[in-house]
C-alpha cells in the first residue's frame, strides 16, 4: 500500500519536469522567431553589438544571444516643427512653424549615430530656420516663402546625410509678424494704392487734356484749310467774273447783277425785324442802281470817266 503512493510521486515529478521542458522549449523557439511588419526594419544585436538587420516578415535570430535593438521605421515621416519667434534682418519678430519629411535610409546609422532622432531634426530644423529668416528683410521672408523652403531643405537634407536619413521636403506653414505690424502694413499699403489711383487718374486727365488739346489744334488746322479754300473759291469768281464783264457776257452780268438786286431788295422787304422799307418805285431808278452796280464791276477806262447815277435813283443825292 506505500509502494504506490511513492510511484504516483515520482510519475508526478517527471510529468513537471517534461512540462517545465515543454515550456523552456516553446519560451526558446519564441525567443528566436521574430516577426517584422512591413514599413519596418529591425537591428540585431549580439552581447550588446550591432550584428545585422531584420527585414520585413519572419526572421530567426539565436535565443538568449541575439536580441532586437532598435525598431526603424522607414516609411516617410511627417515631422511638426513647433512655433517659434524669429527675428528678422530689419528687427522685426515673426511667428513661423512648419513641417519636415523625412525618410530612414540607412537603419543601422539612423540607429546608432544619433540619440532620438526626431528630437535631433526638430531641434536642427529650428536652429535654421532662424538662421535663414534671421538674414532676411520682414518683406522678403513674407514673400519668399519658397526660398526659404529650398534653402531649408537643401541644409537639412545635408545635415542628416551622415544619420542615414534623407530629408525629402521643408514646408513653412506660418510666417506672421505681430498684430500692431500687421496693421502697420495695412495702413502703408492702403496708403500706396492711393497713391498709385491718383497717378493713374492724373495720368488718365492729362491723357484728356492731350486729346483735346490735338482735337482743337486738328478742328483749328481744318478751319484754316477751309477759309484758305473758300478764299480762293472767292478769288476764283471774282476773277472769273471780272473776265465776263471785260469779254462778251457783259448782258449776262447785267441781267446777274439785277437778279440780285431785286432779290436783295425781296429778302428786305420779308425780313420782320425791319418795320419800314423804302423802295425806289420809279423804274428808272432801278435802272439806274443796276447800272451803277455795273458801273461799279466794270473796269476804268483812263479816256472815258465812269458814268454819274442818273437821277432819281437810290444813289443821287437830290
Amino acid at each position: 500500500m506505500l509502494v504506490l503512493p511513492l510511484r504516483e510521486t515520482v510519475m508526478s515529478g517527471i510529468e513537471i519536469l517534461l512540462l517545465v521542458l515543454l515550456l523552456v522549449v516553446l519560451f526558446t523557439a519564441w525567443q528566436g522567431i521574430r516577426t517584422v511588419p512591413q514599413g519596418e526594419v529591425w537591428t540585431v544585436e549580439r552581447f550588446g553589438a550591432f550584428t545585422r538587420l531584420l527585414q520585413p516578415g519572419l526572421n530567426l535570430i539565436i535565443p538568449y544571444i541575439d536580441r532586437v535593438g532598435r525598431r526603424m521605421n522607414v516609411q516617410e515621416v511627417v515631422l511638426d516643427i513647433p512655433e517659434q519667434a524669429v527675428i528678422t534682418r530689419d528687427n522685426a519678430t515673426v511667428a513661423v512653424d512648419g513641417i519636415v519629411y523625412y525618410r530612414v535610409m540607412d537603419p543601422a546609422r539612423a540607429a546608432y549615430q544619433v540619440q532620438n532622432l526626431e528630437q535631433a531634426l526638430t531641434a536642427l530644423a529650428m536652429t535654421n530656420i532662424r538662421a535663414v529668416i534671421g538674414e532676411m528683410e520682414l518683406d522678403a521672408a513674407l514673400s519668399g516663402r519658397e526660398r526659404i523652403n529650398s534653402s531649408l531643405l537643401q541644409i537639412l537634407d545635408g545635415a542628416t546625410d551622415p544619420w542615414g536619413v534623407k530629408v525629402s521636403r521643408v514646408e513653412l506653414r506660418r510666417v506672421e509678424p505681430p498684430e500692431n505690424l500687421v496693421r502697420a502694413m495695412n495702413l502703408q499699403m492702403t496708403a500706396e494704392r492711393e497713391r498709385r489711383a491718383t497717378l493713374l487718374r492724373a495720368e488718365g486727365e492729362k491723357a484728356a487734356l492731350i486729346l483735346a488739346a490735338e482735337g482743337r489744334r486738328e478742328a483749328a488746322m481744318r478751319d484754316a484749310e477751309a477759309r484758305e479754300r473758300l478764299a480762293r473759291a472767292e478769288a476764283e469768281a471774282t476773277r472769273m467774273v471780272a473776265e465776263a464783264a471785260s469779254g462778251t457776257g457783259e448782258a449776262a452780268l447785267r441781267y446777274f447783277v439785277s437778279d440780285r438786286y431785286v432779290k436783295a431788295f425781296e429778302a428786305l422787304g420779308t425780313n420782320p425785324a425791319h418795320k419800314l422799307v423804302v423802295v425806289p418805285m420809279e423804274a428808272s431808278g432801278l435802272a439806274g442802281g443796276v447800272a451803277a452796280a455795273l458801273e461799279l464791276l466794270r473796269p476804268a477806262s483812263p479816256a472815258m470817266p465812269p458814268a454819274p447815277p442818273p437821277e432819281g435813283g437810290p444813289w443821287s443825292r437830290g
